[in-house]
């Protein structure tokens, strides 16, 4: 399983990357390994509030409709579009071309609270 290290990961398996003033959300490569194949993605809205622990869309597998939770709170300031023609870019890229969105976070220190990739393999692990 791939876990980049720059990475902060949520429990509910999305990942977190820092960009100077923005951070890029989107899904584990564990957690889409367990979806299956991908077959859509609903997301926000650029210039909707994202809260922390709350859902901000879905992902749709052959098996299951997953909602997806934010991580930390925020304003979407960009949307993968990527994904509505290409779901599968979450089963085949899901650090790279798979982001789901990039919001201005509400309080940057947020992402502290997240964990670092060998915490999250070490819960993965125990699943």
């Amino acid at each position: 399983m791939n876990t980049p290290k720059e990475l902060r990961y949520s429990e509910e398996h999305e990942w977190v990357k820092v960009e100077g003033e923005k951070v890029r959300i989107g899904i584990t490569d564990f957690a889409q390994s367990e979806l299956g194949d991908i077959v859509f993605v609903e997301l926000p809205e650029v210039g909707d509030e994202i809260k922390a622990d709350e859902p901000f869309g879905s992902v749709e597998s052959v098996k299951t409709v997953s909602e997806l939770y934010a991580p930390i709170s925020g304003k979407v300031i960009e949307i993968n579009e990527d994904l509505d023609d290409s779901p599968e870019f979450v089963n085949e890229s899901p650090y790279e071309k798979a982001w789901m969105v990039v919001i201005e976070p509400s309080n940057a220190a947020d992402v502290e609270n997240l964990m670092t990739a060998e915490q999250y393999a070490e819960m993965t692990k125990e699943d």
